[in-house]
């Protein structure tokens, strides 16, 4: 683990408050280095899957000219909801740090599903590892910037 990829992750998501998004970010890493990176961009694309990690997902697709992912972890500022967890199972990502949880995303006022991805992983048999709290105050920190917007929307 690198808290570096979780600050990279906390960068984006402050990138997407300033453009009107949500308070998300994400970064996926590959050998050490940088493949993809991506905040919330549900707003902007009218989109309601364009999640954080589903950006960088597709992001890493693209820079790696492939849809397996295995060997790579992602850092992302808060728990992901169970629609990213799939896609972080099937695009074969290895290790997925976050900071957040799902109750800071529901006390921020989000309408978050409230089963863990820990949970989604156990049930389903997935071998995606996962771990929480990385930077969790810097990372829970997002929502009171955010919140703190006036064009700041929930979903």
């Amino acid at each position: 683990m690198n808290e570096e990829w979780m600050k990279r992750a906390v960068e984006q998501a402050l990138m997407g408050i300033a453009a009107g998004q949500s308070p998300f970010g994400a970064t996926i890493v590959k050998d050490g280095k940088l493949i993809a990176a991506g905040h919330n961009e549900v707003w902007r694309r009218t989109d309601p899957t364009a999640h954080a990690e589903v950006v960088a997902i597709q992001r890493a697709a693209a820079v790696l000219r492939t849809i397996d992912l295995a060997g790579c972890e992602m850092y992302t500022t808060c728990e992901p909801c169970p629609m990213c967890a799939a896609a972080i199972h099937w695009s074969k990502i290895a290790r997925v740090y976050f900071g957040a949880g799902i109750a800071d995303a529901q006390e921020a006022g989000f309408t978050e599903l409230t089963l863990p991805a820990q949970e989604l992983y156990r049930r389903g048999e997935s071998a995606v590892q996962i771990v929480g709290g990385v930077l969790r105050a810097e990372c829970t920190a997002l929502f009171s910037a955010w919140l703190g917007r006036p064009d700041h929307r929930v979903y």
